[in-house]
């Protein structure tokens, strides 16, 4: 398997951060002589990149691995195949991933995967077909960023750049503090490196990564530190970069110097995903939210002072233990107050080693299903009155790829709709003035305005 044709199929679960964390595995297996393949049968190595977040995220792990077993039954030495766990699953339940999946041949956490070098070199040593056994799932007192290559070629002109990592607010629901470990903001200038190279390669656009990514605080260099502010502000000045977002925020965290970026920076699109989680002040208090409804709401009153065009995004959890009927109304006149253009909500589900999961007044699964499709109806609702507010108005739209309809174009507006325009090809990669014309569910309709504003 050592030779010069070797695959590896990276599938990713979960966040953004994920997606980061698999595109950089990518470029440290690339050295190694690794292609990427689309799918796991003619691959020589498979790396499921886990989530813990979502409901049931380890059984649908174990149900992967056990259609990947049935493939590597079948190879022979020749052909064989290394099965890998990363990411969050993997750090919080490594031994027993090792217990139970016994042929999955390395296991290891979101801060060790710059060492897949020496881990593949273990599995090779190790040559047991039911599995080498390699576990890595410590929190190493090294930067991975500091082993990590020089990005490679982003896919499109919008590319992630994760500038912070782990959490220290403990919610009670949460597992990231446990499976991504303790607040950590890179040094400015390596952000900063980075960002211009993925510039330099075509990226227009540039998506700031952090499990609390408003917290940055990076090591300037010379003795200070950099805020989010600071940081997104120094990256407006390279030319060539024509959008900035970042995401995801955390409220207690958004301060005025990040508030006055919003009002001063042109390159920050006015969208921004501040997760609430609930309405309620009660349940907020429970989930170890540093924040209540009413600071919440004095934010997103500054923010939009700051930049009135700025539309927000959120997280719900629905059926949180204790939460009653005045909670969830409370929830639902959020929504109606903020109007949040797009949602991911959730039924609560428990996360061993948390708080939550052993508290009282767990919330019955009839009663909170219900209550989450009352909430997404309304989010549903809320987002289409957005859509049809956007008839008639023009926006820059990034064009990055032709659309399924001949001649058709697709891009991103500066609040994340998908937009479909026809338009010639030689406008992919480039921002053009367009006015919509059709609003949809999830996506928008278009028609080109202005072609001499597109940049190069």
């Amino acid at each position: 398997m050592m030779g010069n044709s070797k695959k590896v199929f990276i599938k990713t679960y979960g966040c953004q951060m994920n997606v980061y964390d698999s595109a950089r595995m990518e470029d440290v297996l690339k050295p190694l002589g690794y292609e990427m393949t689309d799918g796991p049968k003619d691959a020589n190595m498979v790396i499921l990149n886990t989530c813990h977040i979502r409901e049931k995220a380890s059984e649908k792990v174990y149900s992967e691995l056990g259609r990947l077993k049935n493939i590597k039954k079948r190879r022979d030495e020749e052909n064989e195949m290394i099965i890998a766990v990363a990411g969050c699953v993997a750090q919080a339940e490594g031994e027993e991933i090792s217990r139970r999946a016994p042929y999955v041949d390395m296991v290891f956490g979101p801060q060790s995967y710059h060492n897949l070098p020496e881990m593949i070199a273990k599995a090779h040593r190790a040559g047991n077909e039911q599995g080498r056994g390699v576990l890595m799932t410590e929190f190493p007192a090294e930067d991975k960023f500091d082993h990590l290559p020089a990005p490679t070629k982003p896919e499109g002109y919008s590319a992630f750049l994760s500038i912070q990592e782990g959490c220290d607010k403990f919610c009670t629901y949460c597992v990231v503090p446990y499976t991504r470990g303790a607040e950590y903001s890179r040094p400015a200038e390596h952000v900063m490196r980075e960002a211009r190279e993925l510039v330099a390669q075509g990226a227009m656009e540039i998506t700031l990564l952090g499990q609390n990514v408003n917290a940055y605080h990076g090591d300037d260099g010379r003795g200070g530190e950099w805020t989010l502010g600071r940081l997104i502000r120094e990256l407006a000045e390279i030319d060539g970069l024509e959008r900035i977002r970042y995401t995801t925020s955390y409220p207690a965290e958004v301060t005025d110097d990040l508030i006055t970026a919003h009002a001063e920076v042109p390159q920050l699109m006015p969208y921004l995903h501040l997760p609430i989680q609930s309405g309620s002040n009660r349940v907020l208090a429970a989930m170890n939210r540093d924040h209540t409804r009413e600071q919440y709401l004095e934010t997103i009153a500054k923010l939009k002072a700051a930049r009135p065009d700025l539309a927000l995004s959120s997280d719900f959890i629905v059926g949180f233990p204790g939460e009653n009927e005045r909670d969830f109304e409370d929830t639902l006149d959020m929504i109606r107050q903020v109007k949040f253009i797009l949602a991911y909500s959730f039924v609560y589900s428990p996360r061993p080693g948390t708080p939550a999961a052993t508290m009282d007044l767990q919330v019955e699964a009839a009663v909170a299903n219900e209550r989450l499709q009352v909430l997404q109806q309304l989010l549903k609702d809320v987002q289409a009155e957005f859509n049809n507010d956007c008839v008639g108005k023009e926006f820059p739209i990034l064009l990055e790829r032709e659309g399924r309809r001949e001649g058709q174009l697709v891009g991103r507006s500066p609040y994340m709709q998908p937009v479909h325009v026809k338009a010639p090809l030689d406008l992919i990669g480039k921002i053009a003035d367009l006015k919509i014309i059709e609003a949809r569910q999830n996506s928008l309709g278009a028609e080109l305005v202005n072609v001499e504003r597109k940049h190069a």
